[in-house]
Parts: C-alpha cells; structure tokens; sequence
C-alpha cells in the first residue's frame, strides 16, 4: 500500500522569491518594528541552574504600532517599557510570542525607540537554547558548563528577540557566571568585574550586525591554545586538560582562513575567531556561531594518542565547513529558512574544496560520492523536497537540515561551478559577498551575481534543480553510423517505488567523454540530444568526473563497453559508474547482476582506490541487510569475502611507514567488512589484539580500535559485552563512546540489544546523539523490529533528554530501519508524529523508505540467489 500518493503530499516548491526584501520575506513577526541594536545583560545562576535578565533594544518602527510582537519561549516576563512608558505583558507559549501593548489608544510612533524588558527563565540540560552540560574531565571530576545553541529558533530562550533570520541587528552581551569560568562569546571581552560571592561579569565587545541565530556565549572551565590566520588572531578552546587536543584544528583554522580571505575577497571581518569543544551534551555536531564556533568535542579535538585516521579527517573537514560560514551564512545570511540551502549547501561544497586544497592527497572529490549518494537516496523517495521549499515555521525548518539542503546543494554548486569554470564561480562568488555583505540573500541574488561574473545566464539551469524535487535520469542510446559512436541522450525522472513522481524536466548541464580524453559539453533540455565520437569500439560516459547531479542509464551496447573499459576511466568516474547501476537496480531499472558482475571483477582489476572500495562495501554491507537472516545469506557472505580478501591482502593488518592516508582510511573498513562477512580468520586475529588492547591499549593502533572492538561485539558474551560497556561508561570523550557503542551495536543477541537501548539514556551516551546510536542500533543488529518495540515503550523517559530536533526524529530514526507495514502505520498514528510539522514530515518520510525497502528487499534475495547460483 502507497502511504503517500504524490511526490509533494509533505513540501511545496519556493518558487522563485526574486531578490531580498525584508517587507517580501516570509516569517510570524511584524516587519513594522525592526529592532538595531540589542543591549542584553544575563544573571546565571548556575547552581539553581535559572538566569534573571533585562535588555534594552534599539527600535526603528516604520508605522504607528499600537503593540509590538517579538518571540521569547519559556521565560517568564517580568516588566517591558518603551520609551520608559509602561507595557502591558501577553505571552503565548505555544506561539512561542511576546505581545507588548499600550493602553489604547497610546501607540508607539514612528521613528526611534527604546524597548526595556526584565525577565526570568531556566537553564535545563537539554541541548537548545541556553542550557547546562555536565562531563567528567580526565580525572574523573564532575565540571558543569554553561552552553548557547540557537539555531534555528532558540535565542528566545535565553533574551525575548526578533528571532528570524532577516531581523539583523547588533548585540552587546553582559553576562554573570562563576568567577573561575573562563567565557567566549562572537567578540573579544572588554572587561571583567567582580559581582556577589564567587562570581563575575564579563562583558563583551558589540557585534556586527547579525541575526539571533548566530549569537552565542560558552563559559566553563575552558583553556585554550592560540595561533593566527594572517592577522588574526585564532584560539581553540577546550575543557581545561584537553586544550592541547585542539592543536590540529587550530593548524586547520590557520592555514584556511587565509584562503578564504582570499577567495571571498572580503576578509574576515570580526577581531578573532574562536573554536570552542562542547563536552559530550551538543546537539548540532558544529555550529557557525559568528566569531565563536562551537563544536561537539569528536569534531573539534584530535588526540594523536587515540583519535582514528577519520577523527582527524573529519575535524578538517568540519572546520573547514564553519570557516565557510563566516561569510556564508553570517556575512551573508538566507533570508528566511526555505534557502537553508545558501549556507549549508555552500559550505558543504567549500569544506571540500579546502581540504582538498591543503590536503590533496585525501582523494577528497572522488570520495565524496557517498555525500552524493546520501542526497539521492532520500531525493528518489516520493517525499522528497526542492532544494528551495516552503517553510512555514520553525518547526519545518528543523527539518530542512537534511540531505537535500547539505548534500544535494553540494552536489547542485560543484554542478554549476564546473559548468562555469572555477575563475568565473570564484568571481560570482566575490560579487555577491559584497553585494549583501551584513545583510540578507535569496537564491535569486546568488544566481544574479554568478551571471554577471560568467556572462552566462545561469539561472534557468540553476533554478531546474533548486525550485523542483527530484532527480534528473539522462538516457543513453548508441549507434554506429558511418564509423563514429552516434549517442542520443534523452532525460527522464529517476525515483525509488514512486510511481506517481511527476515528469520533471531539468536543463541539465552534461559533460560527456572517453577516458583517453575526448570530452563532450552540451546542455540537454526536454528535447533529445546526439554527439559524435570518431569510431564505433571506444567506451563514451556520461558525467565525466561525476560533476553533475543526475543518474544514467546505458543502452546495453553503452554499459558492454564501458565495463570492458572500466579500469582506464579515473576513479570518480569508476564509482560513478558503480553507484549509478547499484540505484538502477533500486530503481527496478536494471537487474542486480550489472551491478554485482562489476564488483565481482575489481580483484582482477587489481583495483587499490579508496573511492571504489569504500563505496563497494557500502554496497555490500547494505546488500547484506537485505539477505540477513535467509537462506542467500551465507552464499553473499562467501561472495563478499572473495571481492574483499585480495585488498586484505594487499593492505595486511598493520600500518606501514610512509603509506598513503587513504590506504590508513581504507584498513579498517576491509578489516571490519571481512569481520561482517563471516572470515574467521580475521575475527580471530579480532579477538587476539582486543584481548591484548584491553591490557595495553596502545598495542593496537588507532585505526584498528574501531574495527577490532566492532568485530569482538558482534561476537560478544556477557564478558566482552560488560568489557565494552566499561570503555563507554569510564571514557570522557564523545569519540571514544560513539566507536565503542558501535561495537556493542552490531550484536545480534536479543539480550543484549536489549542492555544497549538502555545504555543509550542511562546518561553514559550524550543526550545529542541518544537518537543516531538508536537509529545504528536498530540498522546493525538485524533486531530493528525489537529496538522499535522498546523505544516506543520507554519513548516518554528518553524524550526527558532530548532537544527538540531529536524530539521530531526519535521514532522516524528506528522505524526507517525496519521493513514491516505495521510500523509504519504504527508510527504515523503515534500522536509524536503530529505534534508539529517537523515531527510529520520526519514520518513520512521514514513510512516511506520502509515501504520501498519492503520492495527492493525481496528483489535483492531473489536476484542474488539466482547469480550466485548462475555462477
């Protein structure tokens, strides 16, 4: 049964917005009372865990306003007074609005104005707005720390603001905290003055005009290594013992700040740029705060002595994507929250550029296939979005920090970059930084500055891929005609169990060619296309450097050649051609045995790219899902242990001085990909070496803790199951606990699930990342079915410890891992589903990958089976 009966029962495009305007921007408040300026003076008191707070804010009201509407949420509202004159107090909680009036028929005139307010609130432990976070350091000793995180919509819970995006305005931050908290906010602290008992003020320089979203202040036992970017001053801040951890992500942050001051042509315009470690209770993973980004301890802090190869990896990766912040997104911020894309597309496709650029040996573009992979596979669901959708409210727009706005925007900008050339990209960039420089943007604003840059009218491509869902298909036919290749390419829609997606058509942009270098570039629209090329034996492919977002699907002729031809292409044209006919398959378009014919042949290839083999295990490992627990299972895992062992072999168990990064990276993952797949020989030597590391744990180097303590779990008895849990409970750093619940995770014994969605909130995994180690649980057990029924009966106990966000993604996160109708039903009726629009949306779109998956499942069984038994 189709759940959903359209491509958009959840979304509806944005259509084109046109250019920023604040009177045309969506949003709930009154644009008739813009606040300039925010004076805000916050007490904490951080044993009661409550603050008390007053603020003045600067006004400029543009017509005669009898009352004036701003948001607060959970705060208590104590006095408000305009121009001295009082107000008279109405709060709507579930609005989430302050409504301040004077007495009819008073009204506040046009012009300037102050507003004064005096109020109260909490400080709670869940991870949004201002809130508490309690860690152990290294010594084992309680510290408590004081924590911001406002995106999207929570500074109004620790000052009452204008608390949409296009209200920019500057703030001047005074805050009470423990004398022996160090404090760090968006700028450097003028002064510090003592206050009563052991605490002080700190107050702070006045920002640049900004958005709510983007203000912050971290206080706690911190300390801090320091360097510069160019001229400016840079610090990374951790809880006082780590700070030496943060050396690497300072060696990042100094070396791409001056390539960004470069490439953006504006530098950097704030005194210094923080990054600051948040202890374990952080829900965002990172965020973009103006001068003082935060980061959840695993993404910030590299340990030589026990951080992995892809710690270290994703640390740059993920500075790198704040750092683009700074101008995408803070210099220049969306103007509502249907172009999240602006900031977190852009940034994701500049983290990938940067680290590329200072660490070209990573092979990063080629690797970024599994992003693009990610994008697709939720962009082929019939609940898929346009990149640029509607949002209503903040509830919807938590919801748009998905795949679609980070990932597929990646994808849509590295498209549109390589179809303009980098110069002229770079350039369209420099122009629209400046144009909107400590103000607001649309789509249309970015389109506008890029063809102007180019000379080329990029919009109506751009806008095929922005303004409407989907995935482009483009369609290959091959002919001889007189001696040359005739291809026609036609394009179509390509989805996942959809069949009522609508006929979209897109200008998509193509690049076409041979891997002896015969490169074609043509833009194909809704009517068919030819090219030539000389002779009629040479393999042409389609999307060449995989640069563009779209599928394609061969002739046969086509696919003969181009896997006879596999090797000579580069490898980001080689996984290319992987992922497409893995998704063909999904599609119901092609049978599984194109693809795994493909895969079968690499050891005779002798293919060593990380690329290739980090999305072949991706592939098996999902396939393996797909067989688990039926009769295909044990033949698939004799299959897949044959396309591995030569790469085992070749890489071996131990590190070699001098070897490539990527042959570090690629270890474990054929290490713990054997280990899935049943080779005793390599759970053997498993077990050996975490016998040994639980003596002397620096016997076993840290890129193989993860794959040796994830084989032992999935063999695990009571002992090496409490062994484990031990690591997890003791260890006070976030990477340490995720790498090891993983281990404990991928256990099929349903005693032991059971003792593991426990440990998920019994306090020993942080709150922000209770529902992903849930969601692992549900997908590496093979017990999905069983983690759904336990996290429904204890919903309400673990809901205590979850921010909103979380909130929305709870039961969507474990019931997407499942294959049963009656989950989906049964998650769709639960009343969490429909508390908000974000929670309904996160629903259906799990009630829809359980439906397809129910599909593609019975097709992989069968196809497999009948391959295998081929052979």
């Amino acid at each position: 049964m189709a759940l959903i009966t359209g491509p958009l029962a959840c979304f509806s495009p944005a259509h084109a917005a046109g250019h920023f305007s604040l009177d045309r921007t969506p949003g709930a408040l009154p644009k008739t009372v813009l606040p300039t300026a925010y004076r805000i003076h916050v007490d904490t008191d951080m044993k009661k865990l409550v603050l008390n707070g007053h603020e003045d804010i600067d006004l400029t009201v543009t017509y005669p306003v009898s009352q004036i509407v701003l948001n607060q949420a959970g705060l208590k509202i104590e006095a408000a007074s305009v121009d001295g004159m009082p107000l008279q107090i109405a709060q709507d909680e579930k609005a989430q609005t302050l409504t301040l009036s004077l007495p009819a028929p008073a009204q506040v005139s046009a012009g300037t104005h102050m507003l004064s307010i005096r109020y109260s609130g909490p400080i709670p432990q869940t991870p949004n707005g201002i809130y508490y976070d309690d860690y152990r350091n290294r010594a084992g000793k309680k510290k408590r720390m004081l924590v911001t995180q406002f995106e999207v919509a929570d500074a109004r819970r620790m000052f009452p603001c204008w608390d949409e995006p296009a209200f920019r305005a500057t703030y001047q931050l005074n805050i009470r905290v423990p004398r022996r908290y160090t404090a760090v906010s968006n700028m450097p602290v003028e002064r510090i003055t003592k206050a009563k008992g052991d605490s002080q003020y700190v107050s702070f320089a006045t920002t640049p005009r900004m958005s709510t979203y983007l203000l912050a202040v971290v206080a706690g036992d911190m300390a801090a290594v320091h360097g510069k970017g160019g001229t400016t001053p840079i610090n990374v801040y951790a809880p006082a013992g780590d700070e030496k951890k943060g050396e690497y992500a300072l060696h990042a942050a100094t070396e791409i700040l001056p390539y960004y001051n470069e490439y953006f042509g504006i530098p950097y315009p704030l005194p210094k740029l923080d990054l600051i470690a948040i202890p374990g209770n952080y829900e965002a993973g990172a965020m973009e705060n103006w001068g003082a980004m935060t980061f959840i301890d695993d993404m910030v802090l590299f340990d030589p002595r026990r951080s992995s190869p892809e710690t270290k990896e994703l640390v740059y990766l993920v500075v790198a994507h704040e750092m683009a912040h700074q101008w995408s997104g803070d210099l220049v911020t969306m103007a509502w929250w249907n172009d999240i894309w602006l900031n977190e597309g852009f940034a994701s496709w500049m983290e990938e550029k940067a680290t590329n650029h200072f660490n070209p040996t990573w092979e990063i573009w080629p690797r970024q296939h599994s992003e693009r992979e990610q994008a697709m596979a939720q962009d082929a669901q019939s609940t898929t979005h346009p990149i640029q959708q509607t949002i209503h409210d903040v509830s919807e727009a938590s919801s748009a920090f998905d795949r679609i706005s980070y990932q597929k925007g990646e994808q849509v900008i590295r498209m549109i970059e390589n179809w303009l050339g980098e110069d002229y990209f770079r350039d369209g960039m420099r122009i629209y930084m400046k144009a909107h420089a400590y103000s607001n943007a649309t789509s249309d604003d970015l389109w506008d500055a890029l063809s102007q840059a180019s000379g080329q009218d990029i919009a109506p491509v751009a806008r095929s891929f922005v303004e409407q869902p989907g995935i482009p298909q483009v369609n290959v036919m091959r002919r001889c005609v007189g001696g040359a290749t005739v291809l026609t390419l036609t394009q179509s829609r390509f989805s996942i169990h959809d069949p009522h997606a609508a006929p979209l058509k897109w200008k998509i942009p193509v690049i076409a060619g041979t891997a002896q270098g015969d490169v074609h570039k043509l833009l194909l629209g809704a009517s068919p296309v030819t090219l030539r090329s000389p002779g009629c034996e040479q393999a042409i492919k389609i999307n060449l450097g995989e640069n563009g977002y779209y599928r394609t699907r061969y002739d046969s002729a086509s696919l003969a050649l181009l896997q006879k031809d596999f090797a000579s292409f580069s490898p980001a044209d080689r996984v290319n051609l992987l992922g497409d006919e893995f998704a063909l398959f999904q599609s119901g378009q092609a049978p599984l045995k194109d693809y795994l014919s493909l895969i079968s042949h690499l050891p005779d290839m002798h293919e060593t790219d990380i690329a290739v083999w980090q999305d072949t295990i991706a592939h098996l490992r999902a396939l393996d899902r797909m067989v688990r627990g039926t009769a295909v299972s044990v033949p698939f895992h004799n299959l897949a242990r044959t396309i591995l062992q030569a790469q085992m072999e070749r890489l071996g168990w131990d590190v070699r001085k001098d070897e490539p990064f990527t042959d570090t990276l690629l270890r474990p993952e054929v290490i713990g990909a054997l280990g899935q797949f049943g080779d005793q020989a390599v759970i053997t030597e498993a077990q050996q070496r975490f016998s040994r590391y639980l003596k002397k744990p620096a016997s076993l180097p840290t890129s193989l803790v993860a794959p040796v303590a994830t084989i032992v779990g999935r063999e695990a008895t009571d002992k090496t199951y409490g062994q484990i849990e031990n690591i997890i409970r003791k260890s006070p750093d976030t990477e340490q606990k995720l790498r090891f619940f993983r281990a404990l995770a991928v256990s099929p014994d349903p005693a032991l699930m059971r003792r593991t969605v426990g440990l998920t909130y019994s306090g020993a995994i942080p709150n922000g990342r209770i529902v992903w180690c849930l969601a692992v649980l549900a997908r590496e057990s093979g017990l999905s079915d069983q983690v759904w029924d336990l996290v429904v009966q204890d919903q309400q106990t673990i809901r205590k410890r979850l921010a909103p966000w979380s909130q929305e993604k709870l039961l969507p996160a474990v019931a997407a891992e499942t294959v049963r109708p009656d989950i989906a039903k049964a998650l769709l009726a639960d009343p969490s589903s429909n508390s908000s629009r974000g929670s309904l949306i996160a629903a259906r779109e799990a009630a829809d990958k359980i439906t397809s998956n129910m599909e593609i499942y019975g097709r992989a069984r069968n196809e497999i089976s009948e391959w295998i038994s081929s052979r």
